[in-house]
C-alpha cells in the first residue's frame, strides 16, 4: 500500500511543489518554446513525472507504471472511442457530399456574411465541437467561411472566436467525463456547475465575433440578432446541462442559437448596409496587399441541392440527438448502466495523505453507456440513411483512426501523465501549496484551465492535467471542490482561441502556415477579456453573493 506524501523533498512544501511542477513545466517548454510535436511533449513530461514519482515521492516503480497504464487505458476508452467515432460520422457526411449541402443551407439564411459567420462559426461550430472536437470545428468552419468570401486571416480569426464556449461540454461531454474521472467527483454535478458558468460568457461571444469580423460597425448594426443568438444559446446550454445531460448541452444550444438567429433575421431585424471598406475588425495586409473586402457583402450563390439531399444532410446530427435523448429515458438509462463494470485497477494500491483510499484506482468500463458506444449506434443509422456501403463505412473508420494517430498518441501521453501525477501525490502537493492563496484561489482557478487549453488545445486534456489539482487546492483552502473543478473546464474554453493546436489548424486550413503569430496576437486580447469575466464570476460564486449557484 502506497501512501501519498505531501512534503517529500526536504520536508519543505514549497520545495516539494517546485519539484512537482517540473512535469508541467517540461510540457509547457516543449510545446511553447521548443515547439516539439504534441505527443513528444506529452511523453517527455510523462517521463519526468515517472522519475519524480519513483525517486522523490517514493512510489514503487511497478505501481507508478501501473498508474500510467491506467491513464493510457482511460484515454483509449472512453476518450478515443468517443472522438474517433464522432469524427467518423462527420467524415461520412463529407464522403457522401452532404456536407456541401449543409454549407449551402447556411448561406441561404442571409446574404450578409456577418450573419453567416454567426451561424457557421458559432452555431455550427458548436455542433461540430459537440460531436468531434480535436480541432475539427476550426478546420471545417474556417474553410466554409473562406468559401463564403472571407479572406484567410479573418476567416481563421472568426472561426477561433466561435470555438470557445462549446469546449466545456464537447465532444459529447468528454471534458466533464474526464474531469470526473481524475477528481472522483460526480459528473452530473460537474456538468451542472459548468452549466452555470459557461452560459454567462456565451451570451457575449457573438458580440466578440462581430468585433473580429467587422469591428464596431458590426456590433452597432447587428447587436440585436447577436444578443438573441447568444442568449438562446446560453439558455439552452444551461437548461440541458442542469436538467438533461452535459453530453447534449452544445447540440441543443447550437440548434437554439441558430433557430433564434434565423427567426430574428427573417423578421427584418438585420439592416443591410452599402458595401464599403471595413474600418474596424481585422484589416489584412499579407504581403503588402490591400485591406480586406467588406464583410457585409453577399457570398457567392450555390446551386440548390435536391430536397432529398437536404434532409439527408441534417439526418446524422438529428440521429445523434435522438439516440442520446433516448439514452436518458430512465428505463433505457438503467439498462445501459447495468452493463458498466467497475473494478480496482489490478496491482495499484494507493491511499491519500490523510489515509483514505484514493478513488483514482477504480476503473469504470461503461461499454454500453459510453458516449462512443451511443455514437456508434448513431453512426450505423447514419450509414443506412446516407446509403453508404458497409465496406466503405468500415474503410472510412479505419482511415479516420489512422489520420488521428498522433492525436490519439497525444491523449494517451497526457492521460498517463495526469494519472501518474495524481496517484503519486504530485498534484496533491501542488494543490496544498496553491491553497495558501485562500479564498483568492477561486478567482485564479479559471486561469489554470485557460493555460492548460492554450498549451494542449483541449479542454479534456486540461481537465486531466489540472482537475485533481483544483480539487486538492479547494479542499485545503476550504472552498467547494465542484466549483473549482468546473472552473477549470469553464476557464479552459477561453484558451481555445489562442491554443497552439487551434492556431496551427486554422492557419493551415486557409494557407497561412507560418502566420500563427499574427493570429495569436489578434486573439490574445479577446481571450484575456473573456477570461477576466469568467474569473470574476467564479470568484463571486465562491462568496455568499452567488454561492446559491453551486449545486
Amino acid at each position: 500500500m502506497y501512501q501519498q506524501p505531501l512534503q517529500p523533498v526536504g520536508g519543505s512544501l514549497a520545495l516539494s511543489a517546485a519539484c512537482a511542477a517540473l512535469p508541467l513545466l517540461t510540457l509547457f517548454v516543449l510545446l511553447g518554446v521548443v515547439r516539439t510535436r504534441a505527443w513528444v511533449a506529452a511523453f517527455g513530461a510523462l517521463g519526468v513525472a515517472v522519475v519524480l514519482a519513483w525517486w522523490l515521492w517514493g512510489m514503487p516503480l511497478p505501481q507508478t507504471l501501473l498508474a500510467a497504464g491506467q491513464g493510457a487505458t482511460f484515454a483509449l476508452f472512453p476518450l478515443v472511442w468517443t472522438f474517433g467515432t464522432a469524427i467518423w460520422i462527420h467524415r461520412l457526411t463529407v464522403h457522401t457530399g452532404h456536407f456541401d449541402t449543409l454549407r449551402q443551407g447556411f448561406a441561404r439564411i442571409s446574404d450578409d456574411r456577418r450573419v453567416q459567420a454567426l451561424v457557421i462559426a458559432f452555431c455550427f461550430g458548436s455542433l461540430l465541437e459537440a460531436l468531434a472536437g480535436q480541432g475539427t470545428p476550426v478546420a471545417v468552419t474556417t474553410v466554409m467561411l473562406l468559401a463564403l468570401g472571407f479572406t484567410p486571416l479573418r476567416a481563421a480569426a472568426v472561426a477561433l472566436v466561435g470555438n470557445t464556449v462549446p469546449a466545456a461540454f464537447g465532444p459529447l461531454g468528454l471534458p466533464i467525463t474526464t474531469l470526473a474521472g481524475v477528481t472522483g467527483l460526480p459528473a452530473t454535478e460537474l456538468g451542472m456547475m459548468a452549466g452555470r458558468q459557461v452560459p454567462v460568457v456565451a451570451v457575449v461571444v457573438p458580440l466578440v465575433l462581430l468585433v473580429v469580423a467587422d469591428g464596431r460597425r458590426g456590433v452597432r448594426e447587428l447587436w440585436r440578432p447577436a444578443l438573441a443568438c447568444g442568449g438562446a444559446f446560453a439558455v439552452a446550454q444551461f437548461v440541458t446541462a442542469n436538467w438533461l445531460t452535459a453530453a447534449l448541452a452544445d447540440i441543443t444550444a447550437a440548434f437554439a442559437g441558430a433557430g433564434v438567429l434565423l427567426l430574428v433575421v427573417r423578421r427584418g431585424a438585420v439592416r443591410r448596409t452599402v458595401a464599403v471598406p471595413v474600418g474596424g475588425g481585422l484589416p489584412e495586409r499579407a504581403g503588402g496587399g490591400l485591406s480586406e473586402p467588406d464583410a457585409t457583402g453577399p457570398s457567392e450563390p450555390d446551386v440548390p441541392a435536391p430536397a432529398g439531399s437536404r434532409w439527408r444532410a441534417y439526418a446524422p446530427y438529428a440521429t445523434i440527438v435522438a439516440v442520446f435523448a433516448v439514452s436518458q429515458v430512465p428505463a433505457v438509462k438503467r439498462l445501459l448502466e447495468a452493463g458498466t463494470l467497475a473494478f480496482s485497477w489490478p496491482g495499484l494500491h494507493v491511499v491519500t495523505a490523510s489515509g483514505d483510499p484514493s478513488p483514482l484506482t477504480t476503473f469504470r468500463f461503461a461499454w454500453l453507456a459510453a458516449p462512443g458506444s451511443l455514437l456508434l449506434v448513431a453512426g450505423l443509422i447514419t450509414v443506412a440513411l446516407l446509403r453508404v456501403p458497409p465496406r466503405e463505412a468500415v474503410g472510412l473508420y479505419g482511415r479516420t483512426l489512422f489520420e488521428l494517430r498522433w492525436a490519439v498518441l497525444t491523449v494517451v501521453g497526457l492521460l498517463a501523465l495526469s494519472f501518474t501525477m495524481n496517484a503519486s501525490g504530485q498534484v496533491a502537493t501542488l494543490g496544498v501549496w496553491m491553497a495558501g492563496a485562500g479564498g483568492l484561489f477561486a478567482v485564479l482557478a479559471p486561469v489554470l484551465g485557460w493555460l492548460g487549453v492554450a498549451l494542449t488545445g483541449s479542454d479534456t486534456s486540461s481537465n486531466s492535467l489540472f482537475g485533481a489539482l483544483q480539487v486538492a487546492a479547494a479542499q485545503w483552502a476550504g472552498l467547494d471542490p465542484v466549483l473549482l473543478a468546473a472552473a477549470n473546464a469553464s476557464g479552459g474554453t477561453l484558451g481555445k482561441m489562442i491554443s497552439l493546436q487551434n492556431l496551427t489548424i486554422a492557419a493551415a486550413a486557409v494557407g497561412l502556415t507560418g502566420r500563427e503569430g499574427d493570429l495569436f496576437r489578434r486573439m490574445f486580447g479577446p481571450s484575456v477579456l473573456l477570461l477576466a469575466l469568467m474569473c470574476v464570476l467564479v470568484g463571486l460564486q465562491a462568496t455568499p453573493l452567488l454561492s446559491w449557484m453551486v449545486p
